[in-house]
């Protein structure tokens, strides 16, 4: 009983000091937000269409939103600082009050998109490196305006050593596991498995060039590692190579401009112009080969308007006969006029046009999207946010005479939409 009674006043002092620990941490919350509704000409619900490719404002139909929290730094010895950061994430049609995460059409997907450990100050050569391991959004690049990543390697779990001071610039280093998902092994469709691929991310940023203007270098070698069993199949994997370089030129009429070059090899090559992000990339390929050239920013024209835009092409290309080169382009802008700090109207319109998807002879794209949106929002300025936003979209499929039911090729609609980061 002696015993028993030290056990439980010593699991008690552990608890409590435990607890004071966890208490003392403090926490950073982060987060995501988009949701609306709005109703469609043709289809019911407010319609999406292509807004990768012809813009996202007045163009999503999703409920969607990212809760982050990340430890204050704990600190260790006499530099180092640890950092505990997790993210789930949530999305849904918003067509109901009660979206649980259930499999079925009235479920909302939820995920643990971000669960990890950063820790600065470990390296006596560098105290501004970092030692990551986890689940991490790794060193995301995107263009807002159409919700597309260029450069998104976050895959599964992985870890790492970044912002490694060498030269004039800065140099990281990133493994990271993403699988290669549903290879056919035996042809029959009744084998599909994944197959293990290793996304190794080597990058160099800080490259001075010119006034307000810098270079960054990345490469990524995507290793396909078979299992055995798959090895028996004699599937026809190959590794693949992304190479990225971004030119970005700050003060650029009072914003900013970004020129991105990438090139991809077999797997990595057909999502150049299929808008791959550099995830999940093929480890079944046909030798191919692919690049594309965009260019992004956002700048101010004169003391009440703003400009944001991009513009990519993109290529394809296919080492089989029995496929075409994939090539896209595509052009987005978005003019605000700002009325005060707290009101402003908003334009979008764009326009793609896409032969041979994926490499099928034929299989042309083309279309357009325009909208018109009265905002408010937490200040003025493109990036202004929390904000309301109500719209009128028009979007037309120039391809496709049906694309919309009812031998409808064009669609309207109207609707509410809030957005927020914070």
């Amino acid at each position: 009983m002696k015993t028993l009674k030290v056990c439980l006043t010593a699991a008690a002092v552990s608890s409590a000091l435990l607890a004071s620990s966890a208490m003392a941490v403090g926490v950073d919350f982060h987060g995501y937000m988009r949701a609306g509704t709005g109703v469609s000409a043709h289809g019911g619900a407010n319609e999406s269409y292509e807004k990768n490719k012809v813009g996202r404002l007045g163009n999503e139909d999703d409920v969607y939103g990212e809760i982050q929290l990340d430890t204050t730094p704990i600190k260790a010895g006499d530099s180092a600082e640890f950092i505990v950061s997790s993210m789930i994430a949530y999305g849904s049609d918003g067509s109901n009050g009660w979206e649980s995460a259930r499999d079925d059409d009235d479920g909302a997907d939820v995920a643990l998109a971000q669960f990890n450990v950063q820790a600065k100050g470990l390296f006596e050569f560098d105290k501004d490196a970092t030692l990551w391991a986890g689940k991490r959004y790794y060193q995301r690049q995107d263009i807002h305006i159409t919700d597309f990543y260029y450069w998104n390697t976050s895959g599964g779990a992985g870890g790492g050593i970044e912002n490694v001071t060498v030269g004039p610039g800065k140099l990281s280093f990133a493994f990271m596991r993403d699988d290669s998902l549903g290879v056919d092994l035996d042809g029959t469709g009744n084998n599909n498995q994944n197959i293990n691929v290793n996304n190794f991310d080597l990058r160099y940023a800080g490259l001075g060039l010119w006034q307000d203007a810098s270079l960054e270098l990345g490469v990524n070698y995507y290793m396909v590692n078979e299992s055995d069993e798959q090895e028996n199949f004699n599937v026809d994997t190959d590794d693949s190579v992304m190479l990225t370089a971004v030119v970005s030129q700050n003060n650029f009429f009072g914003g900013f401009n970004k020129t991105v070059f990438q090139f991809g090899t077999n797997g990595a090559a057909s999502g150049m112009a299929g808008l791959g992000s550099g995830s999940w990339v093929p480890a079944v390929t046909d030798g191919d080969t692919g690049f594309r050239v965009i260019n992004f920013g956002v700048i101010d024209m004169g003391s009440s308007w703003n400009l944001g835009h991009q513009v990519m092409y993109a290529q394809s290309s296919y080492d089989n006969s029995n496929k075409d080169d994939h090539t896209f382009a595509n052009i987005v802008v978005r003019p605000i006029y700002n009325w005060s700090e707290i009101m402003k109207t908003e334009f979008e319109a764009g326009y793609f046009t896409e032969d041979n998807a994926w490499g099928s002879k034929g299989a042309d794209n083309e279309g357009a999207k325009f909208t018109v949106a009265q905002a408010w929002s937490a200040g003025s300025g493109f990036w202004a946010r929390p904000e309301i936003r109500v719209y009128a979209s028009y979007v037309d499929d120039f391809k496709n005479d049906n694309r919309f039911g009812g031998d409808e090729s064009s669609e309207v609609s109207v609707g509410i939409q809030a957005e927020a980061w914070w």
